[in-house]
């Protein structure tokens, strides 16, 4: 079997020490955490929790029933197979000089990202989008030298009314 990407998406209660007890799991499992987002969901005292591992089908199955048995744990789906919408947000400083500044203000344009700060020497841009717009983008201002980068991970629900 050959690894590959896994979403999984937990409901689990707001309670000190559920963060912990997931990241444990997964490495007691040697598993890698691509990404790790958590926020507020649409039930009060529950949290969203989006997980991006790598590996194959049935070792990420185990670690989703391992993780459904974990205290404060409401709910597990891995959504891999599922037809779902995922983001990811992402702030990039850009350096900058007058010459640059016109050309990189274009490339944000053309992505439909955002400048959320101008500094003297550097732009700050926000992108939303799937994780190869964000990358194609980073691609592109890579060029003109990124100063700092700071991404959420992927978030994801499935479509439409299939949960």
């Amino acid at each position: 079997m050959t690894d590959t990407e896994h979403t999984l998406v937990a409901l689990v209660e707001d309670k000190p020490g559920v963060l912990n007890r997931i990241a444990s799991l997964f490495r007691r499992r040697a598993f890698n955490i691509k990404s790790l987002a958590v926020g507020g969901s649409e039930q009060p005292g529950l949290s969203r929790t989006t997980i991006v591992a790598i590996g194959d089908t049935a070792q990420v199955e185990q670690v989703r029933k391992q993780l459904e048995k974990l205290i404060n744990v409401v709910k597990v789906s891995d959504i891999t197979e599922e037809n779902m919408v995922s983001r990811e947000l992402a702030l990039i400083k850009v350096k900058t000089t007058t010459a640059t500044r016109s050309e990189i203000m274009q490339i944000v344009g053309i992505f439909r990202a955002n400048i959320v700060d101008v500094g003297p020497n550097s732009l700050t841009v926000e992108v939303t989008g799937d994780e190869d717009k964000v990358n194609s983008l980073l691609g592109l201002l890579r060029d003109f030298g990124v100063k700092e980068l700071s991404r959420t991970g992927r978030i994801a629900l499935t479509r439409g009314s299939s949960s």
